[in-house]
């Protein structure tokens, strides 16, 4: 943990007066095809990250802000009323939210003065660290469904599992695949259902664990030789990506139907699914040479490029990173460099991230 100056303005305050000063901006719907409102939930300039993952159903979006050193980092919740800034835990100087439920609850990662730690955020009760398994020192929590359960890692002495939280803070290993040494869980729904990577005889693998049948090894597209499954909907439907010698390619799971490509945008020569919501769409990246590119995917329509679904404006869509039951997408804009206002000449160019929050117009 670094040392403070004790003159220095809190961080966490420094946070909320920066987000606070950038205000929120809405943009005009698009005219044409499926139409998507956006808000802007903050600019940051190179000297400064942001990043966000969690969407409930209320539209409350998770993630972080800070230095782009790392440290003075803070997780954050977006909400319609502005931003809240969650802190960190006690001894730390980072902290990160990944996921957050439909109640309100957050869980996330908090270094402390000794090591990293899971947490969970209620507004009643602040943030909690979750703990480890026996013997371990480290944890970290990314997702929470709406009954409190948390899934994440413990690591130790022994490596890194995957793990559940039960809502009494109870904690469980969910193992391995055959011949792995290391696994994460990523994501759960209502049923408690978990989905994540696993190491095993034959590599990485995508798995889906319930408490009854254990770990199931999903497998791989044909030809590949790894996979990595992200999120899981509430019908059991599991999305994620799989690599290979081909390049990487999104990936949807049903029991049904087993593991299936999703494809690329056109020109593009890999993709990766990292949300999916109840209703059966998914959400993620697709990136070539010239650049990344945020996609929606139904089964109806297939994959589109959400650029072309939004009004045009000099922001770029290249990372969608979670979709609620409303069609509420989270999406990170940036990662290059843009002018800061349009029209700016060269000078004026930056490296910024921007958090967008995309709600269908109708």
């Amino acid at each position: 943990m670094r040392s403070r100056d004790k003159h220095k303005v809190d961080p966490t305050l420094a946070i909320v007066f920066l987000l606070l000063g950038l205000g929120v901006t809405r943009v005009a719907t698009a005219q044409a095809g499926p139409q998507y409102a956006v808000v802007d939930l903050g600019a940051l300039t190179h000297k400064s990250i942001t990043f966000a993952r969690g969407l409930n159903l209320s539209g409350r979006v998770a993630g972080r802000t800070g230095d782009s050193s790392g440290s003075d980092t803070r997780a954050l919740l977006w909400t319609a009323e502005g931003v809240e800034v969650l802190g960190a835990l006690t001894g730390g100087d980072y902290s990160a939210a990944f996921g957050v439920n439909d109640v309100g609850e957050a869980v996330g990662t908090s270094n402390t003065a000794t090591s990293v730690r899971a947490f969970v955020w209620k507004r009643d009760g602040g943030m909690q660290d979750l703990g480890t398994l026996p013997g371990d020192v480290g944890s970290e929590a990314f997702a929470i469904n709406n009954a409190g359960e948390a899934v994440g890692t413990s690591s130790g002495p022994h490596g890194i599992h995957a793990v559940v939280w039960r809502s009494d803070r109870r904690i469980r290993d969910l193992g391995t695949l055959p011949g792995g040494r290391y696994s994460k869980a990523a994501a759960l729904n209502e049923s408690g259902l978990v989905v994540g990577t696993s190491g095993s005889a034959a590599g990485e693998r995508a798995f889906l664990w319930t408490s009854n049948g254990g770990m199931q090894n999903l497998g791989t597209l044909p030809g590949h030789t790894s996979s990595e499954a992200v999120a899981v909907s509430n019908d059991g439907e599991v999305v994620g990506y799989s690599s290979g010698r081909g390049g990487t390619r999104a990936f949807r799971w049903t029991r049904g139907g087993g593991m299936k490509d999703l494809g690329t945008l056109p020109g593009d020569d890999w993709s990766r699914a990292l949300g999916i919501n109840n209703k059966g769409q998914v959400v993620g990246t697709s990136t070539s040479s010239a650049g990344t590119r945020a996609f929606l995917w139904t089964s109806a329509g297939g994959m589109q490029d959400l650029n072309h679904l939004i009004p045009a404006s000099f922001m770029k869509l290249s990372e969608a990173f979670a979709i609620n039951d409303r069609g509420q997408i989270v999406v990170l804009s940036g990662g290059g460099e843009h002018s800061l206002t349009p029209g700016g000449d060269d000078h004026e160019q930056e490296h910024f991230y921007r958090v967008l929050l995309l709600t269908p117009s109708s």
